[in-house]
């Protein structure tokens, strides 16, 4: 009977480890399983997505406020072209919000920061925010460092 209680006990350990693992894949992967529906799409190009990804977070002041739900090549402007798909009750960006590429945490994830701006206009259904600043690529300010350094 005691080994019977010994067994159960430690099955119900590995089991509660395993669906602490799911659910740390399911939140590092930036999965959600209550996203909210509905909502306006804005757009914004980038120069450089610098592994930006499709579902990545939308935030302003750390508060996600939607996310990215396209990517694609602008073939006039030959910039990455990004849809952010915003929260129905976030109508209060303005016109002149500016968007930028950022990182968070260890592993890199990749995210849009909006700042917003001051004008009374708001940002309404298929507009473009026209001030972005593109991700900073390791690579790239390695490359300008080792350049400059051999330039001298």
């Amino acid at each position: 009977m005691r080994i019977r209680a010994l067994e159960i006990s430690v099955g119900a350990l590995i089991l509660a480890g395993m669906l602490a693992l799911v659910a740390l894949a399911i939140n590092v992967s930036g999965l959600n399983l209550s996203q909210k529906g509905g909502g306006y799409t804005v757009y914004a190009r980038f120069d450089n997505i610098g592994g930006l990804t499709e579902r990545a977070k939308v935030s302003m002041s750390g508060v996600q406020i939607g996310q990215v739900s396209a990517i694609r090549i602008d073939p006039k402007r030959l910039m990455a072209e990004v849809e952010l798909q915003i929260f129905d009750d976030v109508d209060y960006l303005s016109i002149d919000s500016s968007a930028q590429i950022l990182t968070a945490g260890l592993l890199g994830e990749k995210y849009i920061g909006i700042t917003p701006g001051f004008e009374d206009d708001l940002l309404e259904h298929g507009m473009t925010i026209e001030d972005t600043q593109s991700a900073l690529v390791l690579e790239e300010i390695v490359g300008k460092f080792l350049f400059n350094k051999v330039s001298e």
